[in-house]
């Protein structure tokens, strides 16, 4: 077991499952904590230790029934890591390297992320350790009753909601709703967001992400006069999150000169077209044999001299040897947790500005804060309505994190940190402990 911090009284250890020694992505938010620490109002201290401990931790048995009759086993996770401000918030993955210590990381980055745009939600996330890819339709969708079913005893609109994530989609989130609904004796939307749109989802969800990135990279180009228009932009990652902030890039006249995915890496120095790029990988499956562009070495991709580098893809893609091969002026995470923590260092002492995740996608989240809004009050909004408030939502958020960052002279991310965990520790504090 690894010990976390003294006391003058005893020494405070957490069990094995909480160990930022042995878990990765846990183990990365912990040290995240650690950082930030010292910024914090000294009688917040007491309650630095809920950041550290999940408030609910579920591992569920999901079997289901293959289209062969074969019956198979897969296991998932639902985790609560703080409820302080509101009902559990976050995103439901199917992958064959889900974990426990990732969802557990990936809860604790919500409860951080809906704190820095303030929101009143807690942290949540959820996941199945599954290859969807080898699913049939029909297994996917008896997948994803069964795991409801499960995690039944948590969700709910009042108080966990989840929401799509990685090779989750809104077809999952209408499932995940029915179920719901069904088990209630009662239609009830709120319990998810990213939902169809015919199903009570919000328009500009699918963009959401992508648009949020956009927001806030074009916020700290502004502070620091680089122009939007003509900058070089390279993305990892062609999903909902990098192919909406490529092509929003795009239209705002941006340069996006690669783009990576699991398929390989396409490079145009003069400038990929997005939209021709993603019409040929939905035809092709693959990013390779674009016409309009030329195949680029995966690991060339992190050295490209660029303004804005967005990681949209997994988590840890920027380790410390990437980091060092960096040449962009800008990170701007769209994904969770993509740069390890020594990499942070790294890009910090080579000047690189890191606009850190749970602000830089934010905007998902935003909006499905809009969707749940608008599914419990059954009045619904136009996208331009929905875009224009998550622009002031992020906006605000940035400013709120660049002061912080000016005034204490820290970076973005433990400036972000500090206002969310601020946050977070009041909301515990003003609340304090039942019985």
């Amino acid at each position: 077991m690894a010990a976390i911090r003294e006391s003058t009284e005893q020494r405070i250890e957490l069990p094995s499952y909480l160990s930022r020694d042995t878990l990765g992505p846990w183990g990365t938010f912990l040290q995240q904590v650690e950082t930030v620490t010292p910024w914090l109002d000294p009688a917040l201290h007491p309650w630095i230790e809920t950041l550290r401990r999940p408030k609910r931790i579920l591992i569920v048995d999901v079997p289901i029934k293959r289209d062969n009759g074969v019956i198979v086993h897969y296991e998932g996770y639902r985790v609560q890591h703080n409820l302080s401000r509101g009902p559990g918030k976050g995103g439901i993955r199917y992958h064959p390297s889900v974990t426990l210590a990732e969802v557990m990381a990936l809860s604790a980055w919500m409860s951080i992320k809906n704190a820095v745009v303030n929101v009143p939600y807690g942290g949540a996330k959820g996941g199945i350790r599954v290859d969807p890819k080898r699913l049939s339709q029909n297994e996917l969708e008896r997948l994803t009753r069964r795991y409801t079913s499960e995690i039944n005893v948590l969700i709910g609109p009042d108080k966990d909601i989840p929401a799509p994530d990685l090779n989750t989609n809104e077809q999952v989130m209408a499932w995940m709703m029915d179920t719901y609904s069904m088990n209630q004796g009662r239609t009830s939307p709120g319990v998810v967001t990213g939902k169809p749109v015919s199903l009570g989802g919000s328009l500009g969800r699918a963009d959401a992400t992508g648009r949020g990135v956009f927001i806030v990279a074009r916020s700290v180009a502004r502070k620091h006069s680089v122009p939007i228009e003509d900058a070089r932009v390279v993305v990892q990652g062609f999903g909902n999150v990098g192919e909406a902030a490529a092509r929003i890039f795009s239209e705002n006249n941006a340069k996006v000169i690669a783009v990576q995915d699991d398929s390989g890496t396409v490079y145009n120095e003069r400038g990929l077209d997005v939209g021709a790029l993603r019409r040929f990988r939905q035809n092709a499956g693959t990013l390779l044999g674009f016409p309009g562009g030329e195949r680029l070495d995966n690991e060339s991709f992190w050295e490209l001299p660029c303004d804005f580098l967005i990681p949209a893809a997994m988590e840890g893609q920027i380790s410390a040897a990437r980091a060092a091969k960096i040449k962009a002026r800008f990170v701007v995470e769209g994904a969770n947790g993509p740069t390890v923590p020594e990499a942070d260092r790294i890009l910090q002492d080579h000047d690189v500005t890191v606009v850190p995740d749970v602000l830089a996608n934010a905007g998902g989240v935003t909006v499905s804060y809009f969707e749940w809004v608008q599914d419990i009050s059954s009045f619904f909004w136009t996208e331009a309505e929905i875009n224009m408030r998550l622009e002031r939502i992020l906006t605000e958020a940035f400013e709120a994190v660049w002061q912080v960052a000016e005034q204490k002279k820290l970076a973005l991310r433990t400036a972000a940190y500090v206002v969310a965990c601020h946050r977070v520790l009041a909301a515990r504090a003003q609340r304090g402990l039942y019985p």
